[in-house]
This record gives C-alpha cells, sequence and structure tokens, in this order.
C-alpha cells in the first residue's frame, strides 16, 4: 500500500501534474488496499458519517486519500475515521478557535493549487460549523469549492421522523436562554414547513416545554437521538407528550428534534381584499383572482366574485381590466 507523509498546512510539499491533478493516494476498504484517483486542486467539502464508520461514501474515501491537505474539527476524532480506512494524511484542526490562524494559511494552499479536504466532526461541512467562513473565501477567491455529499443529521432525522418533508426548515440551535428561545419559536409559529433544530440533551426538556407552550402542545414532533450509533432512539408524538417524556432531563447522546408544520390561519377577510386590489391594478380580474387563489388557497371563484364587489378607486375595478 502506497503510504502518505504528513504535510504542514502552511507548506504541503507539490504533487501537482501538468494537468493541476494530484496523483491519487490509497485508503482501505476490509483487507483490500484501493489506490485513489488523482484529485483536483480545490477546497472539497467532504461529508463524514454521523455516527455509523460505515455510513461514508467511496468518492469521499478518495477524496480524503488523495488530498493535499485534510482540514477538520478535532484531529481525535477524524483519526479514528481515518485509521479505519487506512488514510495516513496527518490531519490538521481547523475550527472556530483557530479559524482566525490557520484560516489563511489554509487559503495560501489553496492559491498555490493544492487540494484541501475539508471535514467536520459528524456530517456534512459548513453546517453548524464555521467551515463556511473559508469556503465564503475561496468563493471570492474564484478557486474550486467542490461538493462532495453524504451523511446528514437533519435529513436522516427528518426522514426518520415520518413527519413531512416536501417543505423543511433547518434552523440550527436555538438559543440557550429561555427567553431569546421562546422568541426563536415564535418566529416559526406560521411557518407552514417541517422544522429540524440541533439540541444538546441537557436542553431538551427546557426545549420541547418551550416549544409546547409557544407553538402548541398537540403538534406533531419527534426527538432522534444517536441517529447511527448503537442506542439509537427516534421517540415520535405530541410536543405535550415528548416534553412530559424528557421532563427529568436524563437523556444522553446527540439531538435532532424535527417538529411538523402547524396550522396556518386562514387570512382575514381584510387581508384578502387588500391582497385584491393591489393585484387588480397590474392584472386583468380573471388573472388577479388566479393569483390571489394561488397566494391565499381559496377557491378561485370566490375570489373573483369577491373581486367583482369591491367598491372604492375606479382604478380598482374588475370591468376595466378583463374578464375571467
Amino acid at each position: 500500500m502506497a503510504r502518505k507523509t504528513a504535510k504542514a498546512v502552511d507548506g504541503p510539499a507539490d504533487r501537482s501534474s501538468e494537468d493541476g491533478a494530484v496523483p491519487g493516494g490509497s485508503f482501505r476498504i476490509g483487507a483490500h488496499a484501493v489506490e485513489a484517483r488523482p484529485l483536483q486542486p480545490g477546497l472539497h467539502l467532504v461529508a463524514t458519517p454521523i455516527g455509523n464508520l460505515g455510513d461514508i461514501t467511496i468518492r469521499a474515501l478518495e477524496t480524503l486519500a488523495a488530498a493535499d491537505i485534510i482540514a477538520c474539527e478535532d484531529t481525535r476524532v477524524s483519526r479514528v475515521l481515518l485509521e479505519r480506512y487506512g488514510i495516513s494524511t496527518r490531519p490538521y484542526a481547523y475550527h472556530e478557535h483557530n479559524a482566525d490562524r490557520v484560516g489563511p494559511k489554509l487559503m495560501a494552499a489553496l492559491e498555490a493549487g493544492r487540494s484541501v479536504a475539508l471535514i467536520s466532526d459528524a456530517g456534512t461541512p459548513l453546517v453548524s460549523d464555521p467551515g463556511y467562513r473559508l469556503a465564503q473565501s475561496a468563493i471570492e477567491a474564484g478557486l474550486p469549492v467542490v461538493p462532495v455529499p453524504g451523511a446528514s443529521a437533519p435529513m436522516a432525522a427528518l426522514v426518520a421522523s415520518g413527519l413531512p418533508s416536501d417543505a423543511f426548515l433547518f434552523a440550527g440551535f436555538l438559543p440557550g436562554k429561555d427567553k431569546a428561545r421562546r422568541e426563536r419559536l415564535g418566529q416559526f409559529a406560521a411557518t407552514d414547513a417541517t422544522l429540524m433544530f440541533f439540541e444538546s440533551p441537557n436542553r431538551i426538556a427546557a426545549t420541547l416545554k418551550s416549544a409546547a407552550e409557544v407553538l402548541g402542545a398537540e403538534r406533531a414532533a419527534a426527538v432522534c437521538r444517536e441517529l447511527t450509533k448503537a442506542y439509537e432512539e427516534v421517540r415520535r408524538g405530541t410536543l405535550g407528550a415528548l416534553a412530559d417524556h424528557y421532563a427529568d432531563g436524563n437523556v444522553r447522546g446527540e439531538i435532532v428534534l424535527v417538529i411538523g408544520p402547524g396550522s396556518v390561519p386562514p387570512p382575514s377577510d381584510e387581508d384578502v381584499d387588500g391582497l385584491l386590489a393591489r393585484l387588480v391594478r397590474e392584472l386583468p380580474a380573471g388573472k388577479a383572482a388566479t393569483e390571489a387563489a394561488r397566494l391565499t388557497g381559496l377557491p378561485r371563484k370566490d375570489l373573483y366574485q369577491r373581486l367583482l364587489s369591491l367598491k372604492g378607486d375606479p382604478a380598482d375595478a374588475p370591468s376595466a381590466k378583463g374578464k375571467p
């Protein structure tokens, strides 16, 4: 098996070929050694497993094996993954506490035509970690930024929750203080989409209590804990029932809280009339009614009749704008 030497962040060996690609390294799957294909220079955002180390793609292994530099949040965590697959490249720490110092070194390596693989402790980089700063810098400099997709805790939780997945919103971590947390939850009260949040085991009881009071105790939800790991648990129920279950705070592991969409109250008569009046200034009456139906979910026929009954500025009169 070919072995790769460790590379310093501020001066890795130049292994570029004439076309800009670097010779591939190697990785191991079981007892089989695999030569990685050459890797183009640029910033490669590599998704890694969120728990089960088997949840990694062949492309991710090839990228990690061939990269000049592997930047990670915690070298101790990343070494477990790299050693599992026989990748000998030494990882370098890049996290929120050293980003100002290490970020420029990684940028210098990228500008010198080297390949940098960025990984987080678990899941997809840039999701609730400082990697977005490096990605932004690379994009602003016109350097290649390449996603290498794979495991994602929010997506795993969404599909395991059984809640609607046609529209969803991931909002990271909620504030730790109760008042700020309630205000943040209140911003999503009328959101017609499934909500997803990261949460710590120390705060899940308080968060569920706040969510039940702000969003409604009968709202469907799921607490997804330790996904893909030995003690994986997905507990489904209403926010009120889940708040009661976790009230004692005796819980461990990484958590994704998934909350189903709430019922959106219908628009008031005043809102509907205002919408119709605005639309009919720009559209024929029929098209205005069609657009209003799309925006409100109300029957088009009823909206058209409502439009005909509007009184006020002659400019609002539908007769001058056309028929349905």
